[in-house]
């Protein structure tokens, strides 16, 4: 995995073995019908099928089959002990001071991947997020959940807007980016690297929007926690105990206490991938 230290991607998208087997089936299908009429019941049939296999790979939030996808932090990070805590969909009046005096309790950073409308309704919220030494990366203008069904067009304008957006209120350019819930389509993948993001998904996720027990987000995270993690909470859009306190305020000091037991360090993505030594504070 090579480091993120540079805002430019490289000049070609590389076209991933899924989607250049896609466009050789589509050419084999076009010659077969044009020499038997008669198959394209079948023909059709396996275009379909190669279809549901693209769609299944963007619905996988984890898969790499579209393009390159960090879902584990590289083994010089491995070997350092560090993982990666990313916070979603913030940042939020509410949630986010107290997530974040609860990282500077444990001497912790974490990546907070925003919503460009949010940073847009809370610079000041934006701003302190960096200034208290974490990082704040690319999460969509809007976070759309019809961001998957978009057009090369419609992501480009849509991450260009996030990273004008981020970098007006916050003086950063983000250079990592995070899908809306994780899905996308073949389309993304030319763009992100035309605008120099490298897209990043999750070891685990809590599934914090859903959950309201803090036990079993918990319990999600940490099982078999080790060195190059990342785990995945939210500030936003989480969801609350019976009691109505966010579940991630409930799960982060006791996550970060066994990270601390466990040896491990919590870093930012841009420390981790590339060349800047943390410290657990």
């Amino acid at each position: 995995m090579s480091a993120i230290v540079s805002s430019a991607g490289p000049e070609r998208w590389p076209l991933p073995p899924v989607l250049r087997t896609s466009a050789l089936l589509h050419g084999m299908a076009l010659l077969l019908w044009l020499w038997q009429p008669p198959l394209w019941p079948w023909l059709l049939a396996g275009l379909l099928l190669n279809h549901a296999v693209i769609v299944a790979l963007g619905l996988w939030p984890r898969s790499t089959g579209l393009g390159p996808n960090v879902r584990r932090l590289p083994p010089a990070a491995v070997q350092r002990r560090e993982i990666a805590l990313t916070i979603d969909d913030g940042p939020d009046p509410e949630v986010t001071p107290a997530v974040l005096d609860q990282l500077q309790a444990a001497g912790a950073v974490a990546t907070f991947f925003c919503i460009g409308e949010r940073v847009q309704a809370h610079p000041a919220l934006a701003r302190e997020i960096v200034a208290r030494g974490h990082s704040l990366q690319n999460h969509s203008q809007r976070h759309d959940h019809r961001f998957s069904f978009s057009g090369p067009a419609a992501f480009a304008k849509e991450l260009r807007a996030a990273q004008a957006t981020i970098a007006q209120a916050t003086g950063v350019t983000p250079n990592c980016f995070r899908a809306p819930a994780g899905l996308r389509n073949p389309f993304l993948a030319p763009v992100l690297q035309r605008l120099g993001l490298h897209l990043v998904s999750w070891t685990r996720r809590g599934f914090d929007t859903r959950e309201r027990d803090p036990a079993r987000v918990l319990e999600r995270l940490c099982r078999d926690l080790a060195a190059g993690d990342i785990l995945l909470l939210h500030d936003g859009h989480v969801a609350r105990t019976p009691q109505g306190r966010p579940v991630v305020l409930e799960v982060l000091p006791e996550l970060l206490a066994r990270c601390r037991t466990a040896g491990l360090t919590p870093v930012t993505l841009p420390q981790a991938l590339g060349a800047v030594p943390p410290t657990f504070r």
